[in-house]
């Protein structure tokens, strides 16, 4: 090692860079330096460095692409993209395949243009499924940055609604913002799907889309800071009320029933 002792907490930065990465301990002690010992901030320069993605092999991707591609058409499809989960090891529901889809600019959900797939990988520097898999922690941990995640959110919009559709089916944005905000945690989720489907029950505009990620962000969960004069869309505000109405939300207070009375 590198005749000093590093501290508890750098050692730990250490492996957990390694373990993201997959690098040796060399790489991750001269990238965790550089950033001062700020593991998103190593991680992040690490994968940002020209030189990781000159590293990938056209040869080994369009064979990893062949590997997908649907018979009959040009696009990796629905069955190409469950046999990659396979390969990952990633349940096809699991949100870090948006992640996947994200870095891609894929246009459509359950499905990749040869130029999205493998401009993806080459973006991501990755040309064999052992890297493939080895990225995968990365790409989770991407969510916990906010603004990645505020990217990720708003690319999903235009990603799972139908083509030549302007609104997202209520259905699938509710199933969008079941798994976008069990990562991020906002604890009126579920009240906002049940208000959706009892009050509202139309399609999603990309203005309430957007909206609603900067109120769950920025107004507390028990509305204490909530303005009713503010630029919200009016199905936000009406959701207030209805939180209101139905005691959900008590003088500023969610009405938990496991609080003692």
């Amino acid at each position: 090692m590198h005749g000093h002792k590093l501290s508890r907490g750098h050692r730990d930065k250490l492996q957990q860079f390694m373990a993201i990465t997959g690098t040796s301990e060399k790489v991750a002690h001269q990238a965790l330096k550089a950033s001062e010992w700020h593991l998103e901030g190593a991680i992040d320069v690490f994968y940002s460095q020209p030189l990781i993605k000159a590293f990938t092999d056209s040869r080994h991707l369009e064979e990893l692409y062949s590997r997908y591609k649907d018979p009959y058409v040009d696009m990796i499809l629905a069955d190409g993209i469950s046999l990659l989960c396979n390969d990952l090891q990633v349940d096809p529901q699991d949100i870090v395949m948006l992640v996947v889809s994200w870095h891609m600019k894929a246009n459509t959900m359950c499905e990749f243009s040869k130029q999205e797939f493998i401009g993806g990988l080459q973006a991501l520097g990755i040309d064999s499924l052992e890297r493939f898999r080895e990225r995968i922690p990365y790409m989770r941990s991407e969510l916990k940055d906010e603004h990645k995640f505020r990217d990720i959110y708003n690319f999903a919009f235009g990603w799972a609604k139908e083509k030549g559709q302007k609104s997202l089916a209520l259905d699938t944005a509710i199933g969008m913002w079941q798994l976008l905000f069990a990562e991020k945690q906002w604890p009126l989720v579920d009240h906002w799907c049940q208000f959706l489907q009892a009050r509202h029950n139309k399609a999603i505009s990309r203005d309430t889309w957007s909206q609603l990620l900067e109120f769950a962000r920025t107004v507390d969960p028990t509305l204490s800071n909530y303005d009713a004069e503010g630029a919200w869309p009016y199905l936000i505000d009406e959701f207030v009320e209805y939180l209101n109405e139905n005691g959900i939300i008590h003088g500023g207070q969610p009405n938990d029933s496991s609080q003692v009375r």
